[in-house]
């Protein structure tokens, strides 16, 4: 990824999402993609957070039988009554969150719907919270919101101090973000952390978004949803906004559905707003898939959750004893791996492993960007925190024979690299 930097005024006649770079991943994506056409050569994809496995079976025909009868006019723009229901159960049952149908919305991914939430939150130079080290459309989406990101540190094994987060809002501070499990991470939260940063939130009249689309795969510990902890809340009191997805738990990554459980009535009246003036309403057939899947949910996502369990723990191990991975990851799809000892930088050793061996990863420094904003929020310059220069991003979700290919591969081109400096 080319370092961002307008220059002076250089920015002043572009609108302010021109100047937000794209991703890393989507450049890995493309560079993989051209790799393989100009080669003729299979990549292994160890950048992307696509499984190797699918739907619960019923899902797909659930989906067919929408069209074919005719289930495919306008829905409401929260999303269909019935799925709504059965995501309040799902809520109640899987994540302690007693929500209601009018605070849960229906939304074309979880990625639209947090963009959406962090919209109906936003307020005229508001202040968000980010980790240090995250998902980068989380600062694409502040950024097109509006917001001023300020990022908190995290400790060695990737999880905050909470004392610490809560010690980064300033009086500017409206909306701290939440990644648990995280991406890319892995790390989890436990519920006295969470407990903290909740309940400091509340006590600052800060929101908190708590992105939990890895909620099923936790493989330490368990997963605590946030808004789990404000039931004894009253409801106009609660701060916690949850957004949930159907690509993970239940490997609908082209479906594209997710979900969002606002904390209060009042928010959820605000992004009925924002999502009327966005999307209308989400797709009704898909909707429909979803009212499947979600009936299928638990027996489809405890198996999918072992699968990638099985991926960690055969294929993994070698990271750590090469002293590319501190340790196998709590939770999640990814894993962060230090390649210091090759001498190369994130982006170098990402761009050789690729023409060498065929095999697609992702520089951590796009997961660490800092950008520099001017008055109005437009980016003038953005660039890597210097500390995630030597880190790399891989995924373990893929079919295991890929996966013991790609690190087999890595771990070959790791001793190259050491033994030619």
């Amino acid at each position: 990824m080319t370092v961002f930097s307008g220059g002076v005024g250089s920015v002043d006649l572009l609108p302010v999402a021109a100047t937000i770079p794209s991703s890393w991943l989507h450049e890995v994506f493309r560079a993989a993609d051209a790799r393989e056409r100009a080669t003729g050569h299979p990549i292994t994809r160890l950048h992307v957070g696509e499984p190797y496995f699918g739907p619960p079976e019923g899902v797909a025909a659930a989906l067919a039988h929408a069209v074919l009868r005719g289930h495919a006019g306008y829905g409401p723009v929260e999303g269909l009554v019935a799925l709504r229901e059965a995501l309040v159960a799902k809520l109640a049952t899987a994540n302690g969150i007693d929500s209601a149908v009018s605070r849960v919305f229906a939304t074309p991914g979880s990625c639209q719907g947090l963009l959406a939430l962090l919209l109906a939150l936003a307020e005229p130079g508001a202040e968000l919270l980010l980790p240090e080290m995250h998902w980068p459309v989380h600062l694409q989406q502040a950024l097109l919101a509006g917001y001023r990101p300020v990022f908190y540190p995290l400790g060695p094994d990737h999880r905050p101090d909470p004392a610490v987060v809560l010690a980064a809002g300033t009086p500017r501070t409206r909306v701290l973000v939440l990644n648990s499990p995280a991406n890319p991470t892995g790390a989890v939260l436990g519920a006295d952390d969470l407990r903290i940063l909740v309940n400091g939130a509340r006590s600052r009249g800060w929101q908190v978004v708590s992105d939990e689309a890895y909620e099923d795969y936790v493989y330490t510990g368990e997963h605590i949803s946030p808004a789990a902890l404000e039931r004894d809340v009253p409801v106009e009191e609660r701060v916690v906004h949850s957004v949930f997805s159907f690509s993970k738990s239940l490997a609908m990554t082209g479906y594209r559905l997710g979900y969002v459980a606002t904390a209060t009535e009042r928010a959820a009246r605000v992004l009925g707003v924002v999502q009327e003036a966005n999307i209308i309403g989400p797709a009704t057939p898909v909707q429909h898939a979803g009212v499947a899947a979600v009936a299928l949910r638990a027996e489809a996502a405890a198996g999918n959750r072992d699968r990638v369990r099985r991926n960690r723990d055969t294929a993994l191990p070698a990271l750590v004893d090469a002293g590319l991975l501190p340790a196998l990851p709590d939770g999640g799809w990814y894993a962060v791996l230090d390649v210091t000892c090759t001498g190369l930088d994130a982006e170098v050793f990402t761009d050789r492993l690729l023409r060498h061996r065929d095999i697609a990863v992702v520089p951590g420094t796009g997961f660490a960007l800092r950008p520099d904003l001017d008055a109005v929020g437009a980016v003038r310059s953005i660039a890597p925190a210097p500390w995630s220069r030597h880190l790399v991003r891989i995924a373990m979700c893929v079919a295991p024979e890929a996966l013991a290919a790609g690190v087999h591969g890595l771990l070959e081109f790791v001793d190259e690299c050491g033994r030619t400096r």
